[in-house]
């Protein structure tokens, strides 16, 4: 819910922050004095149409900033998450909406710090403030809001939910269908092509393990009359000749092994060449069995080449190396799956019918659900309606069909109101009295209070053309919807003003520091302040201890 609303340089405010209780806040002072200033800043704030007009005479710019706790709103956070507009690790409880106008009529939007688009914010903002008055924050002039609202009021979540996986699904089963009739012959001829080349690469029967260990002993054969000739000259050089290596070596270890008693320092030289002796006659024994595993096969190496031969055929066919082949083999299995669930026509066909079948029943279910409950959400606004100054006044909903239904069911959700007797039904949005408007959307919001989502409610122009007992049921209404949401109402009526749990006064004066230029202030009223303007409120300009007294009653009435 909102807690704190700063603004800077608009209309005529220079600077003003407020900050928000829960309950019932209501908001009086003269006409004039700006009232409805706060509620045009809030609307920029959440995505409004902005005017350079709204800049302060001489400013650069008007900047709103508006902080709402969304603790208790797990799905505000879901969608600030989803938007990549989530505050800090510490701070998501928290979302701060900011809005700057410039004076040359440019305008910057802000969530949680990020710069975002104007779509953006208004989304958010009708999620966190519903405004109830002509202004176009009203969500309650909007089909889909008016359909979610009755779908929470009969308790339709799941089944709603329901609806709409199964007309996706049954949506999802039709195009394919469609497509498949407009590309029978190229999926045919596509499907063809696909197990042609899956074949021949699986007829290859391929694997990298096979692959290396064959370039390996092609390469090692191919040579082989090399190597076996490198090996024999290596043996005669170390071992078989005359002065062979190790000929040699053992010459040199016979001459040092009988002087190494005469002095030690020959022994380390001794060990030295008697150690390398060993390691000579270990790589003659090594040579002479590399030696023997050698074989000159001509047929072997034919098959060799011949495998390697088909292999890079089908690796240049595909335009790939050959170690990529498995690669390709998995690319064209899956394609081949993708084209074998298309299927034919007729298992597609089969398959919608049945998702069709699915869909309609659960959203003939949902019509029914919607039908009772519209009757009684009806009755209870309409008889709402007759303690607000619209007696004989009737609120319907009604249920337009559809010819193929939607993800929202098989009809379109309308409110309408007739709010005087005799008068036609028309659609909410048709209202064209503000005051009405807002009485029948406080009507509403009260009945619907336990499963509204929009945590702050603002009921503006609420008392235009009432008075007397009407105006004292609205403050009661008003107050009975501030137990369960944050409320806020402009009003000039004191049977309004004195039902609320917290009253602020607007008011103007001229700043002699700025040319006697008029801005306005916003005072949160003490117990003593409100009984006064509670009294000018009752009295006018003079204001008599009769008039106080009264005032002071109907305070201390609404807190009994």
């Amino acid at each position: 819910m909102l807690r704190l609303l700063n603004i800077r340089n608009f209309v005529i405010v220079d600077h003003m922050e407020v900050e928000f209780d829960n309950g019932f806040t209501v908001l009086t002072g003269e006409t004039g004095a700006g009232k409805s200033i706060l509620i045009d800043a809030l609307s920029l704030a959440l995505g409004e149409r902005s005017d350079a007009a709204q800049v302060r005479n001489g400013s650069k710019c008007a900047e709103i900033s508006a902080e709402f706790d969304i603790r208790n709103y797990p799905e505000l956070q879901e969608w600030l998450q989803e938007n990549d507009l989530e505050g800090k690790e510490d701070e998501r409880n928290v979302c701060l909406v900011r809005r700057v106008i410039e004076a040359g009529g440019r305008s910057r939007s802000f969530i949680n710090g990020c710069m975002t688009t104007l779509q953006q914010l208004r989304i958010l903002g009708r999620k966190l403030v519903d405004i109830h008055g002509q202004h176009e924050h009203q969500s309650l002039l909007r089909s889909e809001e008016q359909r979610d609202l009755l779908d929470a009021f009969a308790g339709n979540y799941k089944l709603a939910k329901d609806v709409a996986i199964s007309f996706y699904h049954w949506q999802d089963l039709k195009e394919r269908r469609i497509a498949w009739e407009k590309n029978t012959a190229s999926f045919k001829e596509e499907r063809e092509e696909v197990e042609f080349k899956s074949r021949e690469i699986l007829a290859l029967n391929f694997s990298l393990d096979e692959w290396e260990s064959l370039t390996d002993d092609h390469r090692r054969l191919s040579h082989s009359a090399s190597l076996l000739a490198a090996v024999h000259k290596c043996v005669e050089i170390l071992s078989e000749r005359d002065h062979s290596s190790l000929s040699q070596i053992n010459l040199a270890i016979s001459h040092l092994k009988g002087l190494v008693q005469y002095d030690n320092e020959l022994k380390n030289i001794f060990d030295m060449l008697d150690s390398v002796q060993i390691q000579l006659q270990e790589a003659v024994y090594e040579l002479e069995h590399y030696k023997q595993g050698l074989e000159l096969d001509p047929k072997l190496l034919q098959e060799m080449e011949d495998r390697l031969s088909v292999v890079h055929a089908i690796s240049r066919k595909y335009r790939i190396t050959p170690d990529k082949l498995p690669d390709l083999l998995e690319i064209l299995t899956q394609k081949l799956d993708e084209l074998n669930q298309i299927g034919d026509g007729k298992e597609l066909i089969k398959e919608e019918e049945i998702a069709k079948d699915i869909y309609m029943n659960l959203a003939k279910e949902l019509s029914v659900v919607r039908d009772s409950a519209s009757k009684i959400l009806a009755q209870k606004v309409t008889a709402a309606m007759q303690t607000l100054a619209m007696e004989g006044g009737r609120f319907f909903v009604s249920h337009v069909p559809l010819d193929e239904g939607n993800a929202h069911g098989m009809e379109k959700i309308q409110f309408k109101v007739s709010t005087h007797k005799g008068m036609s039904l028309y659609p909410l949005a048709k209202i064209v009295s503000g005051g009405e408007l807002s009485r029948i959307s406080l009507a509403i919001q009260v009945v619907t209070s336990k499963v509204g989502v929009v945590p702050t409610l603002i009921f503006d122009e609420i008392d235009v053309g009432i008075g007397g007992r009407v105006a004292e049921i609205v403050g009661e209404l008003l107050k009975k919807l501030g137990i369960e949401r944050q409320v806020m109402c402009v009003t000039h009526l004191a049977q309004v003003a004195s039902a609320g749990n917290q009253q602020w006064q607007v008011s103007k004066f001229g700043d002699p520091d700025n040319g006697n230029n008029i801005l306005s202030h916003v005072t949160v009223l003490k117990d003593e302040e409100r009984v006064e303007e509670i009294a000018r409120m009752l009295g006018g300009v003079k204001i008599t201890e009769t008039t106080r007294k009264h005032a002071a009653e109907m305070l201390l009435g609404n807190k009994s």
